[in-house]
């Protein structure tokens, strides 16, 4: 999900909107590397991280905050969430969660899924299909249709050369879109530009689906 998340944090940043995030991967923190004054390393397995996060979390100050949710990192999240009525107390704040929960091919990520969706039915989900990280192949559409969410986001795939330039912590999204770097490539340019930007849009017609679902409710 580190990508999904440095994509997303970088989307807002282009707009000059404030964002905290945070990195659960407190052993190979990836996340942090690229946003190192704007994300916390959190150890779940701690309760010092447990309130680190989950208390910032639930501040209503219209600031977004993005999860980067270590593979290793995911039950013991959400078991928390349970234990300590998370979702229900960020719900009377007015706090507003969102799962983005990225697709593979294996039937335990959709199973993961259901149980999240299941547990917490009103919980505000949508997939990320990366095809480079993880194409699902012919099967697409029948895989994702096991995915109990209300959108989908896709990140598609880069050729090598251009993923290879993501991989520069110094690369800044938020700012390559207005100014890029003076010695990259002008094909390694374009081609970012032509995949960052989409990708960008799909964001921002999400968060405008949302806000209109909340002009909606308070009528």
């Amino acid at each position: 999900m580190t990508t999904a998340a440095r994509l997303l944090t970088d989307y807002y940043l282009s707009r000059n909107v404030r964002v905290d995030g945070f990195d659960t991967a407190s052993r190979e923190p990836l996340y942090a590397l690229f946003f190192p004054e704007r994300t916390r390393v959190v150890d779940l397995d701690e309760v010092k991280g447990q309130i680190s996060l989950f208390d910032r979390l639930l501040v209503a100050d219209e600031r977004p905050k993005i999860v980067d949710v270590w593979h290793r990192s995911y039950e013991r999240l959400f078991a928390t969430i349970a234990e300590i009525g998370f979702l229900e107390e960020a719900r009377r704040l007015c706090v507003e969660p969102i799962v983005l929960f990225q697709t593979d091919v294996t039937e335990s990520a959709a199973n993961s899924a259901l149980v999240l969706k299941t547990t917490w039915p009103d919980l505000t989900m949508s997939v990320i299909h990366n095809r480079g990280a993880s194409p699902l192949g012919r099967n697409a559409l029948t895989i994702l249709a096991r995915y109990p969410t209300s959108g989908k986001f896709v990140i598609p795939r880069l050729e090598a050369p251009m993923a290879r330039a993501l991989d520069d912590v110094d690369l800044s999204l938020s700012r390559f879109v207005s100014e890029p770097p003076p010695g990259m490539s002008l094909v390694v340019r374009a081609a970012l530009k032509a995949w960052l930007l989409p990708i960008f849009t799909q964001f921002q017609s999400f968060e405008l689906r949302l806000e209109l679902q909340s002009s909606e409710f308070l009528r």
